[in-house]
């Protein structure tokens, strides 16, 4: 791995697509480095061993790495889908090392309609065998900064949104295999400048989502935040408000060595017929965020 590339950049795919596989081994040839396979809420019926052994069969031969394994679901409740999410957690955990990943990701969940802090509890008591679970096989557990339309008071899915949630969850289960899955775009949709946050934390992120945001700063001076307009619009890296360059070096110097991954399938411009356009556009752009090509030094 040359000197640029300590932080590869490559896209998310859906663990329960119709081939997850087979749409690696399209896309392969546009120059992502590394994938990120998601699943929503279940894993469910889904054969780990034979997924992880039909798409090793893909990247490994093209020194491409699976970087995290992700299930997006809320394990703090009690209903069936709910105890499926908690499962599905407990599955990716202990079939990581067959992807030759050693990062499961996900949302913490949360008592649904109470505050953050009424989480914490239930929080510590359902994740923190789930952390010993992931020590013991090497595997780093990171939760996506996204607020899932959840407030401090209420909300459905997910309390890891803001960093006084972080200082509370870190608190009450301070494992070094407990971290962030985190990303500019949910700082930005509330108005928040991701960069102090970045700084102050950075020693915390295990993998950066590549998702951004546009704000229409217009909009907000014209009907605020509440209004019958939309402000703020999801993007793909390169077409938003962020600036990757200042982004990744902040990354370096914080010591972060992994993946951006792409999170496709949000931009309202290029979506549908646009939406490998847009990501392969991404994916330069982040290369070149990144500094381009490397280039040794000369040795005298």
């Amino acid at each position: 791995m040359s000197d640029t590339q300590d932080i590869k950049i490559g896209t998310l795919v859906e663990g329960w697509g119709k081939d997850p596989a087979g749409y690696i081994k399209q896309i392969l040839p546009y120059g992502f480095e590394s994938f990120s396979i998601s699943f929503w809420q279940t894993i469910g019926t889904i054969d780990l061993e034979h997924l992880a052994h039909s798409i090793r069969e893909v990247v490994d031969s093209a020194g491409v790495s699976i970087i995290a394994l992700g299930i997006y679901g809320n394990p703090l409740e009690e209903t069936l889908m709910d105890l499926e999410t908690l499962s599905s957690w407990e599955r990716l955990i202990d079939n990581a090392h067959l992807f030759g990943a050693d990062i499961v990701s996900g949302f913490t969940g949360r008592l649904r309609g109470r505050p953050i802090d009424a989480s914490i509890p239930r929080f510590k008591t359902i994740f923190e065998p789930l952390v010993k679970r992931a020590a013991d096989r090497g595997v780093r557990l990171a939760f996506e900064n996204c607020s899932m339309g959840g407030t401090w008071q209420s909300g459905d899915w997910n309390i890891a949104h803001s960093p006084a949630a972080w200082e509370r969850m870190f608190d009450a289960l301070p494992a070094e295999n407990l971290g962030l899955e985190w990303e500019p775009c949910h700082q930005l949709v509330t108005l928040v400048d991701p960069f102090p946050q970045l700084r102050q934390w950075v020693k915390k992120i295990f993998h950066v989502h590549g998702k951004d945001c546009t704000i229409k700063w217009d909009v907000i001076k014209q009907y605020g935040i509440h209004g019958p307009v939309e402000y703020a619009f999801h993007r793909t890296p390169g077409f938003g408000d962020s600036n990757w360059t200042d982004i990744i070096s902040e990354l370096r110097q914080g010591g972060f060595v992994g993946a951006i991954d792409i999170e496709g399938w949000h931009d309202p411009i290029y979506r549908d017929a646009l939406e490998m356009t847009g990501q392969v556009h991404a994916l330069n752009y982040l290369k070149r965020c990144r500094g381009g090509d490397f280039v040794p030094n000369p040795t005298i």
